[in-house]
C-alpha cells in the first residue's frame, strides 16, 4: 500500500485525495493547505490527520510519495524539496508560469531518480488513450493530422484569470501535451493566432487571448491544429480526431448518459455535455493515481513526466510569441 500526502486541499486536491483514499493499492497519508479550515474538512471527510507544514511532511516516514495540489506558484520550489527527500512526486500542472524557473528545476534535479510525474491527466481518458492506441498500431495507416477542440463551458472568474499565466500556459498547455501524445513526434514550427472576444476589457488589460487557434507541424510534416475557447455555452467540448491514410480515429465527448428524444418539434434532443474537467476526467484522474502508483511499486519512470512538462511549456512560450508577432516560430527558439 502506497502511502500518500496531498498537497493542496482546494478543488483539485481535495478530488485526488478522494480518489487517492477510494485506491486498492494507496492510501491517504495526510493532508495539508495553508488555509488550515480546507484541510481540516477532507481531513475529517476521509478520515486523516492534518500535517502542519510541508517540511514535516516531507520528514513522515510513513510518508512514500507526495501528490502537489497548491498553487503554481509554490510547486517548482515543493518538487526541488520532494526530490531531497527522496519523496516520489505526482505535480500538477504547469511546473511553473515561467520557463526559466522550469529550467533552473531542471538543473537541480536532473541526477535524481526519484519518479517524478506531470498532471497531464488527458493521456489517461479511455477515449484519448484508445485514439491514440489506434493510431500506434497502424489502424489509420500514415498519420497526417490530428484535431484538438478544448472549450471551457463558461470564463473563469477574474480573479482566477489574472493568475492563470495566460491561456498558452494554462488551458493550451493540456492541448500541447495531447498533441505530443497523439503525434509521436515533436513539433517543430508553431503558428497561433488569438483573439479577445468573451471578455474583450479583462483580455486587453492582460495582454492575454481568450480564444485561440494552434497550428503545430513536426519535421516529417505531420499536422496538429488545436482550438480553444475559454466560453462554449453548450458545455465542455473536448474532441480528439487522428486522421491518416487508412482512416479517421476520434474521442468524443461525454454526457451522463446517451438517451435521445424525438417528439414532433424536435429531434435526437439528448443530455448536455459532462459539466467540467473533474466531471469530463474522472476515469482518466483515477488512471492518473494508478499509473503513479505503478511507477512507485515497480520503481519506474512514470509514463508522463518531468520532460514532458517542460517540453508543453516551451510549445506554450513558443505559441504566446506566435500570436503576438504574427509569425511561425521555431522550436529551436525556445533552446
Amino acid at each position: 500500500m502506497v502511502k500518500i500526502a496531498v498537497l493542496g486541499c482546494g478543488r483539485i486536491g481535495v478530488m485526488h485525495a478522494r480518489n487517492i483514499a477510494n485506491h486498492p493499492r494507496a492510501s491517504l497519508a495526510t493532508v495539508f493547505d495553508i488555509y488550515q479550515p480546507a484541510a481540516d474538512k477532507v481531513a475529517a471527510e476521509l478520515g486523516v490527520k492534518t500535517s502542519k507544514s510541508i517540511e514535516e511532511i516531507l520528514a513522515n516516514p510513513e510518508v512514500d510519495a507526495i501528490l502537489i495540489a497548491t498553487s503554481t506558484n509554490t510547486h517548482a520550489d515543493i518538487l526541488e524539496m520532494a526530490v531531497a527527500a527522496g519523496k516520489p512526486i505526482l505535480c500538477e500542472k504547469p511546473i511553473d508560469l515561467s520557463l526559466e524557473r522550469v529550467n533552473a528545476c531542471y538543473e537541480k534535479i536532473r541526477h535524481s531518480s526519484v519518479p517524478i510525474m506531470l498532471g497531464f491527466v488527458r493521456r489517461f481518458d479511455p477515449g484519448h488513450r484508445a485514439t491514440r492506441d489506434a493510431v500506434r498500431r497502424g489502424d489509420v495507416g500514415e498519420l497526417h493530422q490530428v484535431v484538438i477542440t478544448s472549450r471551457d463551458p463558461a470564463m473563469a472568474p477574474d480573479a482566477y484569470i489574472r493568475v492563470s499565466g495566460g491561456i498558452f500556459r494554462d488551458m493550451t498547455i493540456h492541448d500541447f501535451d495531447m498533441a505530443r501524445f497523439m503525434l509521436g513526434e515533436e513539433p517543430t514550427e508553431v503558428f497561433a493566432t488569438g483573439s479577445r472576444l468573451v471578455n474583450p476589457a479583462l483580455m486587453n488589460e492582460l495582454q492575454d487571448y481568450d480564444t485561440v487557434l494552434v497550428t503545430l507541424t513536426t519535421a516529417s510534416g505531420k499536422q496538429c491544429v488545436i482550438t480553444n475557447s475559454r466560453q462554449a455555452v453548450y458545455g465542455y467540448d473536448q474532441r480528439v480526431e487522428a486522421l491518416g491514410t487508412l482512416g479517421l480515429a476520434s474521442s468524443q465527448n461525454r454526457k451522463n448518459h446517451e438517451a435521445t428524444l424525438h417528439t414532433q418539434a424536435f429531434t435526437e434532443r439528448s443530455e448536455p455535455y459532462q459539466n467540467f474537467f473533474i466531471e469530463r476526467y474522472s476515469e482518466a484522474f483515477a488512471a492518473e493515481i494508478s499509473e503513479f502508483v505503478d511507477a512507485i511499486e515497480h520503481k519506474r519512470a512514470p509514463e508522463v513526466g518531468f520532460a514532458d512538462g517542460r517540453l508543453a511549456l516551451m510549445l506554450a512560450e513558443a505559441a504566446l510569441k506566435s500570436a503576438q508577432t504574427g509569425r511561425v516560430v521555431h522550436m529551436s527558439e525556445m533552446g
